[in-house]
C-alpha cells in the first residue's frame, strides 16, 4: 500500500511504492474569455509521464517500486518565461523482465517466419511481430534477407498491454538510421536494465573509456541485450567481461582494470 499523497518535487530521488500519489504543482490557466496578446509566447510545457507512473485525477499514481526521477526540459532560446518548461517524471527500478515501451530501440532474435511477418524474441512476456515491409527500401519484390536466428535492431511502433508488440526498422522518415539486421559476427549477451540505461546516458564514461582500449562496434538494446564486435575474439570477450562487471564496480576499480589491460 502507498504512503499517501506528497508533492512530486519533494519525492525526487526517494523511494516510491505502488499506490503512492504524487501531486503536481498547480499552474494558473489563461482566462477562457481573454486571448493572449503576445502571440510569440512559448506554449505551456508538456509534462511527460514515464515508466512506473500513471496519470490520475490527483496527479501521478505510482505503479512500480523504485526511485523517483525527474528531468527538466529547457525552453528554446528567446522563448521567454521561466527557465524550464515541462519535463518528465519516471520511476527508476531494478526489474528483470523487460516490458515493451513504444519507441524503445531493442535487439530481437528472429524465431519464426509466418507469411509476411517475422516473429521476434525481445525478452518480454510475448513475442513481437515485424513486417517485411518495415525495412528501408523494402517492397513486395525487394524483400529483406532475414533468416531465423538473425539479430534485428529495431524500435517498437506498437507496445501496450492489450495488443501484440509490433516492431519496425525504419524511423518516421522511412530511413533505417542504423536499424536492421545485425552482422553475423560478434557476441550477444544480456545485462540488467539498469546498466543499459546507464550505458545509454549521454557522455557515458564507461563507453568513452572502453573506446580508448580497443576499437569495437556496439549495439545497445533497451531490453537488456548488448551486441559487441571487436577485431579479434579475445578483444571482444574482454569488452564483454568489462561491461558485465561494470554494474558492480566503482569508477576507480574500473579505471584500474582498464589500466592493467592497456598495459598488456
Amino acid at each position: 500500500a502507498g504512503s499517501g499523497k506528497m508533492a512530486a518535487e519533494a519525492r525526487v530521488g526517494q523511494v516510491v511504492l505502488p499506490g503512492d500519489v504524487l501531486l503536481l504543482p498547480a499552474r494558473p490557466e489563461h482566462d477562457a474569455e481573454q486571448l493572449p496578446l503576445d502571440s510569440g509566447a512559448a506554449p505551456r510545457g508538456r509534462l511527460l509521464c514515464g515508466p512506473g507512473l500513471r496519470r490520475c485525477a490527483a496527479g501521478l499514481l505510482v505503479t512500480k517500486c523504485g526511485l523517483l526521477r525527474h528531468r527538466l526540459r529547457h525552453r528554446q532560446p528567446g522563448g521567454g518565461g521561466g527557465a524550464t518548461a515541462g519535463g518528465a517524471y519516471w520511476v527508476d527500478s531494478q526489474q528483470k523482465r523487460y516490458v515493451p515501451v513504444k519507441g524503445d530501440q531493442v535487439i530481437g532474435i528472429v524465431t519464426a517466419r509466418a507469411g509476411d511477418v517475422f516473429r521476434l524474441d525481445v525478452g518480454g512476456s510475448e513475442q513481437a511481430s515485424l513486417s517485411y515491409l518495415a525495412f528501408e527500401g523494402a517492397t513486395k519484390r525487394n524483400r529483406p534477407n532475414v533468416q531465423v536466428g538473425d539479430l534485428i535492431y529495431g524500435q517498437f511502433l506498437v507496445a501496450n498491454k492489450d495488443m501484440e508488440p509490433e516492431m519496425v526498422c525504419i524511423d518516421s522518415s522511412g530511413r533505417a538510421s542504423g536499424m536492421g539486421v545485425i552482422g553475423e559476427d560478434g557476441f550477444l549477451f544480456k545485462v540488467s536494465l539498469g546498466l543499459i540505461r546507464k550505458l545509454l546516458a549521454p557522455k557515458c564514461e564507461i563507453i568513452q573509456e572502453l573506446s580508448q582500449l580497443y576499437p569495437f562496434e556496439l549495439v545497445l538494446g533497451m531490453n537488456g541485450r548488448i551486441w559487441v564486435k571487436a577485431k579479434t575474439v579475445q578483444q571482444t570477450l574482454i569488452i564483454v567481461n568489462i561491461l558485465e562487471a561494470c554494474e558492480y564496480m566503482t569508477s576507480e576499480q574500473r579505471k584500474q582494470a582498464l589500466a592493467k589491460l592497456s598495459g598488456n
